[in-house]
């Protein structure tokens, strides 16, 4: 049988041709599938969707794939896709996980020291012709050595985080789900805290790395905002809607909060206005997997569970897929 996939989007090539030596593929272009209505029209006609983050996968749009076998997902997350409908129709899906985590880790940090040393607020000032020697008192921003970072979310990115942060002499605090390995906390020398209130008052940086469920929509609102000391920094690489982007706004422009530097937004692609234009606020456009490396690993993950349900391997040879 000759099996027909749909990439939504152009990703990179080597992927596309691993799964044309098996199959039928068609590319969308950058856009096309990011409502619902264009998802359903065209999904009676595909065997495996691989798909981005920014499109829907509606129970809608897997019912109307009488075809469908797999989705797989061009992402970590999977907060697009209805699990329970895809469960109900037999649709397998996949995921890809723990090939991101070095080029995350590595934004969060970057995001930190940018915020942290005003780099871009000076990098504009020097650019603008405004530099007239060194200042003593220009740009004063939060040295990291001593200073406590408070990791929400210690799985493999905020792990990755930590060891970084570790290395420029910072402090490790943490509250995850569940505590981590004893092993790991003696590494890091990091101490398990029981609520993220108490994490955001010891914290003089806020790194977020949980995912997006119901539980984690908006953990970071006003109250855990006005638990962080005035000088705190916030860093989000994980999901927009974890913050309550109007809270964080009022933040830092009453000047409560110390900076944010964030690659994700709660209404991706848009980003709420006063954060454009917030004091100490350094913003990427969902960069943190943006690594060659990274996001060939991402489509060959992707592309390798879609072969392997389509051509009919057990579920242990699989191991990205999401156990529904």
């Amino acid at each position: 049988m000759d099996y027909r996939v749909l990439i939504t989007e152009p990703i990179v090539e080597s992927v596309i041709q691993r799964l044309e030596e098996h199959f039928s593929v068609d590319v969308g272009r950058r856009g096309d599938f990011n409502d619902e209505e264009q998802l359903i029209k065209a999904i009676p006609n595909y065997d495996a969707l691989l798909p981005m983050l920014s499109n829907p996968i509606t129970k809608n749009v897997i019912d109307a794939g009488s075809r469908l076998k797999v989705i797989a997902n061009h992402a970590v997350g999977y907060n697009n896709i209805d699990l329970e409908a895809a469960k109900e129709n037999d649709v397998k899906v996949a995921n890809t996980p723990d090939v991101l985590t070095q080029s995350s880790a590595d934004l969060a940090m970057a995001l930190l020291l940018a915020v942290a040393r005003k780099i871009f607020k000076a990098e504009q000032y020097l650019k603008e012709g405004k530099f007239e020697g060194w200042e003593p008192l220009g740009f004063l921003g939060m040295e990291l050595n001593g200073n406590t970072l408070g990791i929400v979310g210690m799985g493999r990115i905020g792990t990755a985080l930590a060891r970084r942060a570790k290395a420029f002499g910072m402090n490790i605090i943490y509250h995850n789900r569940s505590r981590v390995e004893e092993e790991l906390e003696k590494e890091l020398d990091a101490t398990y805290i029981e609520s993220v209130r108490k994490l955001a008052e010891r914290a003089d940086v806020l790194s977020l790395h949980c995912p997006l469920t119901d539980e984690t929509h908006h953990l970071i609102n006003r109250d855990i905002l006005a638990a962080l000391p005035s000088h705190a920094i916030v860093i989000n690489t994980a999901r927009g809607p974890v913050i309550d982007e109007e809270a964080l706004a009022e933040a830092l422009h009453s000047g409560t909060l110390g900076g944010a530097g964030l690659d994700v937004f709660e209404n991706e692609p848009e980003v709420h206005p006063k954060i454009l234009n917030a004091p100490n606020c350094v913003i990427t456009p969902h960069i943190a997997s943006a690594t060659h490396h990274s996001r060939k690993s991402i489509g060959m993950l992707a592309a390798n569970a879609i072969i392997g349900v389509l051509q009919g391997k057990s579920e242990s040879d699989i191991p990205n897929l999401i156990q529904l």
